[in-house]
């Protein structure tokens, strides 16, 4: 065993006092152990890339040199490329979504969105309401301007409007400055919000006159059940985030932003200062691999793997999993979230997990407070129905190693039901 390096950073207090805010992702935290040969990952979300026709994106990208070659490699406008912004208005109108080109900003993902959104509207402790628990890579955006976070809580059908409601009559008028949530096949959930709710939820936001930014990279990925409709073709005042990475590629670093037009004037100024613009190159490959339907046969053939994978999961879990855990089963997406006995903690349990050849997310990096710490979320996007299957057993036989200890102390009066783990919050 090494001994950890201790760095002296002499610029210790010249940084900015809202970085100390801002945590590590605790899944790109896991990507050097899931990097090993013999890791099962069920951390990160990351697509199945490898049924992507590489022959169709090489086509792609040489096209965008040989046809466009200069425009694809010079600076381009803020808001996108027209070209690739009339593709998105016809994907958005697939889903019920109507709106024209200048209704959108092209962005360097989805991510870039959230950011820009919340240097847009956040000062130090504004607040802020999300789903509990809720991406965290929101979290890491919106915490960057330091606002207040305040977690919905959520079962089967999403989050609890009713909590909601009770949240904004206690916080009064004007009391939140947004609400963020992910109403498809959510993030680390895998729930999805019910059409009653989507309607209560944006009667609410009216009424206190919130708005709501929808996440929606999972939305066509549906295995099973029919479609929702967007909370943005519900209410136009709505801004949508949509994503190119979970239908076509996420290394090309493209997603979208629809909003009201002062809004979306405002995320203009703030993207300026970002990125000046983003890559033409990337959009320019994106709309040509997007020109004709090979590209919905990829994304049908991605849907089918998905749902084959969270099938074999569930079944898993199901076989494995001890009688006092519980999880979801998400209709589409990536993930599933499981809870786990609330006197573990899945933090502890990741250790010998990775020992035992297997990664997961703990539940606690999905809320800005100490909660869900006898929580994990797993993702079953990427790994192999053989190697979920595997995992899932791994996974099992450490959580049985705490459970059968427990009880053995439990069984010798040594402590009393309830208590949580050494090292949990």
């Amino acid at each position: 065993m090494g001994t950890a390096r201790v760095v002296f950073d002499r610029w210790d207090g010249r940084y900015a006092e809202r970085l100390g805010s801002v945590r590590s992702s605790a899944v790109r935290d896991l990507f050097a152990a899931a990097s090993r040969s013999d890791m099962i990952s069920f951390a990160g979300g990351m697509p199945e890339v490898r049924q992507v026709p590489t022959e169709a994106v090489a086509e792609a990208a040489r096209d965008a040199i040989l046809h466009e070659g200069a425009a694809a490699l010079q600076y381009g406008s803020s808001d996108g490329r027209p070209q690739l912004r009339t593709i998105i208005v016809e994907l958005m109108a697939e889903i019920g979504v109507r709106l024209g080109a200048d209704e959108l900003v092209v962005t360097a993902g989805a991510q870039q969105g959230l950011d820009l959104l919340a240097k847009t509207f956040l000062d130090p402790g504004d607040v802020i309401i999300t789903e509990g628990p809720t991406y965290v890579g929101a979290l890491q955006a919106f915490s960057a301007y330091q606002p207040q976070v305040i977690c919905i809580p959520m079962d089967d059908d999403g989050m609890r409007v009713d909590l909601l409601a009770d949240e904004l009559a206690r916080l009064g008028p004007r009391g939140a400055k947004f609400i963020y949530t992910i109403p498809n096949f959510q993030n680390p959930g895998g729930v999805t919000l019910t059409p009653e709710r989507r309607r209560r939820l944006l009667e609410l936001a009216r009424e206190y006159d919130i708005p709501v930014i929808e996440d929606d990279p999972y939305g066509r990925l549906r295995f099973e059940g029919g479609h929702v409709k967007p909370l943005r073709a519900l209410d136009d005042e709505v801004i949508y985030l949509g994503t190119f990475s979970k239908i076509f590629a996420p290394g090309l670093r493209l997603g979208w932003m629809t909003a009201p037009r002062p809004i979306l004037a405002k995320v203009l100024l703030t993207k300026q200062a970002a990125d000046l613009c983003g890559s033409a190159f990337a959009q320019v490959t994106a709309e040509r691999y997007f020109t004709g339907t090979r590209w919905r046969k990829v994304l049908q053939g991605l849907t089918r793997t998905y749902a084959e994978r969270r099938d074999v999961m569930l079944e898993a879990l199901d076989e494995h999993f001890p009688p006092e855990a519980r999880w979801t089963r998400p209709e589409g997406g990536f993930f599933v979230w499981v809870e786990l006995p609330e006197f573990l903690d899945a933090n502890a349990m990741l250790a010998e997990a990775v020992e035992n050849g297997v990664t997961f997310v703990p539940g606690d990096g999905f809320f800005p407070d100490e909660r869900g710490c006898n929580c994990m979320r797993l993702a079953f996007c990427y790994a192999s129905p053989d190697d979920i299957r595997e995992g899932v057993a791994r996974l099992a036989s450490v959580l049985e190693d705490r459970l059968e200890l427990y009880r053995a102390f439990i069984a010798a009066g040594a402590i009393s039901g309830g208590l949580r783990e050494e090292g949990a919050a």
